[in-house]
């Protein structure tokens, strides 16, 4: 009997999860193993079922490599919560006769596997290939995750057409963007589009952060544009604010449900609404006619094909994922890094504090980020100034006094 190696894919979709499992299938063929793709990430594994698996082959994968999605489907089933399902998931497994475990997924898939590794010991050889559309591992040389640049990419033609909308109509678009925990694709997408401004997490301090605050910001940005004769804009806005936001200033939060691996589940805080709301309300109290319109892009993104840089680059981690393992390699993410593909252990991973896998943040104090703020509409010192403030205020409808009260802390 062949050696098998077995595929699992878990989190999110992300452009380019089937060049991964297209180039790992077609390598271990040609190596001599059989290749077996589980169904749905661990959500059968953990109740120990061995039935919803397929057999792949070269034909079967070959043109699968430019198309979105995941032939595999996918799951946030986390067997790391429950032994008794990591015990199934180690049964199944060894009832399959894997030999080699290969997971895609993001930080949380990631943990998956490496504590599938240690249980396993040494029995089954495991080795993960990192992706979402986040961003938010911190891979060597400032490379991507997979997925990244495609979603950005259509995040980034997505933005633009609602600029044009909003010059068009004389509206202003309140975006929200994936990033539960960083904010690259929001940064990625609003600085590449040119969007009037971009917030992202990042830019708080630590703890929650105020709902009041992220109003003022956007406020004051209509404001700004206004007193320049502009009553349009796009705000991009990175969804990881919502799960900072203080409860005491939104009820929702204190009742959202989460998911598998204990996330609030983002998706059902109607963010952009709020703020529309919010500011919208705020503007109207000063009778200050501004339309805005709240709208989210995600989901429209994770499935998207992926584009040239992404269909190479997975195609580089699927082979590289099984060189690791039929080498004798096992427990390491596996990434490619100037030019050259790299394990990293389990271990170097995991941040020691928290137990989980490392994030990457957007480094705020980067010149990138430097030069992304320069060229948005946002409150700086200067605009409170005594020559600059009075066409501001009368923009917003206030007395300076008032102005000043109001925004004043912005900057």
């Amino acid at each position: 009997m062949k050696e098998r190696l077995a595929i699992v894919v878990g989190g999110g979709p992300a452009p380019g999860i089937n060049g991964v499992i297209s180039a790992a299938t077609i390598a271990a063929i040609n190596e001599g193993k059989e290749v077996i793709g589980i169904l749905e990430g661990f959500k059968w594994l953990s109740k120990g079922s061995k039935d919803k698996v397929m057999a792949l082959k070269i034909d079967d994968v070959t043109r699968i490599h430019s198309t979105g999605g995941s032939i595999l489907r996918t799951s946030r089933e986390n067997p790391t919560k429950d032994p008794k399902k990591m015990q199934n998931v180690l049964t199944a497994l060894n009832e399959l006769g894997i030999k080699y475990l290969l997971t895609i997924g993001g930080d949380d898939t990631a943990y998956s596997a490496s504590v599938v590794e240690k249980e396993a010991k040494g029995k089954i050889a495991v080795a993960h290939v990192p992706k979402t559309i986040d961003n938010d591992l911190p891979l060597p040389g400032g490379m991507p995750t997979f997925g990244f640049e495609t979603a950005r990419h259509l995040g980034v033609r997505l933005v633009q057409n609602l600029m044009e909308d909003a010059r068009t109509t004389g509206r202003w678009y309140f975006v929200i963007a994936m990033g539960r925990t960083a904010g690259h694709l929001a940064l990625g997408m609003g600085k590449a589009a040119g969007a009037t401004l971009t917030l992202i997490a990042e830019e708080f301090p630590d703890g929650k952060i105020s709902l009041q605050q992220v109003c003022n910001m956007l406020e004051a940005a209509i404001i700004k544009r206004l007193a320049s004769q502009k009553n349009h804009g796009v705000a991009v806005i990175a969804e990881g604010i919502a799960e900072r936001l203080n409860p005491d200033e939104l009820e929702i939060l204190k009742d959202i449900e989460r998911d598998e691996h204990g996330h609030i589940k983002l998706a059902e805080i109607p963010f952009e609404k709020i703020l529309r709301e919010r500011v919208k309300a705020s503007f109207d109290k000063r009778g200050v006619k501004v339309n805005i319109i709240g709208k989210s892009i995600g989901y429209e993104l994770r499935a998207e094909p992926p584009i040239p840089f992404d269909a190479e680059y997975t195609r580089n981690l699927g082979y590289g994922g099984v060189r690791f393992l039929l080498n004798g390699g096992s427990g390491a993410m596996i990434i490619y890094d100037s030019g050259r593909l790299t394990p990293i252990p389990f271990k170097d991973m995991i941040d020691p504090k928290t137990g989980k896998t490392r994030i990457r943040l957007v480094d705020i104090k980067s010149e990138s980020y430097a030069i992304a703020k320069k060229y948005m509409i946002r409150l700086e010192k200067e605009d409170l100034e005594d020559k600059n403030i009075k066409s501001l205020a009368e923009a917003g409808k206030m007395t300076v006094e008032e102005f000043r009260k109001r925004f004043s802390y912005l900057v």
